[in-house]
């Protein structure tokens, strides 16, 4: 099965070109590096309905999955989880839990993080941590469930 993806970096300062987008292109890198398709991406402010916004227009145009890069922390602006959970059907914490178990031996800071993963629409979306470094190591802890995770969105189960 081909995995079709779009990546979204959520970022006031990016979105406005006052910094470079790292993160993005790293999720792409390792994206295609997994034999992934990546379809589409997009820079956003961390704005709810803008983050809604995009991981729906990605969804629609066909990606059975989304990475999200940014805004999981617990700043006063980082506002990913709750524009994921405000249009998910079904969380999956498992993600989430891998990641920062897995996260936690390389940084005591990633206990703060609140990344997780969910079903929107027909695509599994994983909101992955803004540090480039981060969001790629935090990819690679859930990459084996993504495919049957994807599969099970789009309702095309797979024998595993």
């Amino acid at each position: 099965m081909q995995i079709v993806c779009g990546i979204i970096t959520i970022s006031d300062r990016a979105s406005a070109g006052d910094y470079k987008d790292l993160g993005g292109p790293a999720l792409k890198a390792a994206a295609q590096k997994a034999g992934w398709q990546v379809l589409a991406d997009a820079v956003v402010p961390d704005n709810a309905a803008r983050i809604q916004e995009a991981i729906r227009s990605f969804s629609t145009q066909g990606c059975g999955l989304v990475l999200t890069t940014g805004g999981t922390g617990i700043g006063p602006r980082d506002v990913t989880p709750e524009a994921i959970r405000g249009i998910m059907r079904v969380e999956l914490p498992g993600f989430g839990e891998v990641m920062r178990a897995e996260s936690m031996k390389i940084t005591p800071n990633s206990i703060l993080s609140r990344s997780l993963a969910a079903i929107v629409d027909h695509a599994l979306v994983i909101a992955l941590p803004g540090k480039p470094s981060g969001a790629v190591e935090c990819l690679g802890f859930v990459k084996g469930a993504i495919p049957h995770g994807v599969a099970l969105a789009q309702e095309t189960p797979t024998s595993c």
